[in-house]
């Protein structure tokens, strides 16, 4: 059971950190490839182009909770199977990598999609959608800033689920007495 487990816990780890990796280097960039702005056109493809990388994005974050639960799921099981106590490390990365994914999702994500809106409003004053704009790639740098961060987070964690630290070989001096 304690195999099966740590298997369990791998496999979230390497779909969370898969489903990064794709998102970043595959969905993301294929979104706003030529190919996508000769599919939408020239007149069309700003506009598309940022709503539909939205709807990814909104997919995308929604996966990362899951994972997220799953992962608080795995190691509370190894805690009340194993009665092991996490390890602070592993623990810390873990919270670390919840909250980003928190973040990204009730902050990040819904900022973003209305700086998207007021850009291309065409009810919104040549202004307005002007500091929207300048504003949205204030965002979006920051945004990827931390899906950087993520994907090293996700790395790390994927490691130290892999690769556990050795456990001490030495028994304690109560089990030898009598």
């Amino acid at each position: 059971m304690i195999g099966f487990l740590r298997f369990l816990g791998i496999l979230n780890a390497g779909v969370w950190l898969g489903a990064a990796i794709f998102f970043s280097l595959g969905a993301g960039p294929a979104i706003f490839s030529q190919e996508t702005q000769n599919l939408l056109g020239p007149k069309n493809y700003p506009y598309f182009s940022g709503a539909i990388a939205q709807i990814v994005i909104a997919r995308y974050f929604r996966l990362q909770i899951v994972c997220c639960f799953l992962a608080l799921v795995h190691v509370l099981a190894e805690w009340l199977y194993c009665g092991k106590s996490p390890r602070k490390v592993r623990l810390a990365l873990l919270a670390g990598l919840v909250g980003i994914s928190l973040i990204g999702d009730y902050w990040l994500q819904p900022k973003l999609k209305e700086l998207h809106t007021i850009k291309y409003s065409v009810s919104a004053t040549p202004e307005k959608r002007k500091a929207a704009d300048q504003s949205f790639h204030a965002w979006h740098g920051i945004s990827q800033s931390v899906n950087l961060l993520m994907l090293a987070g996700l790395t790390l964690y994927l490691w130290r689920l892999a690769n556990p630290p050795d456990e001490p070989r030495f028994l304690d001096a109560g089990k030898f007495r009598g």
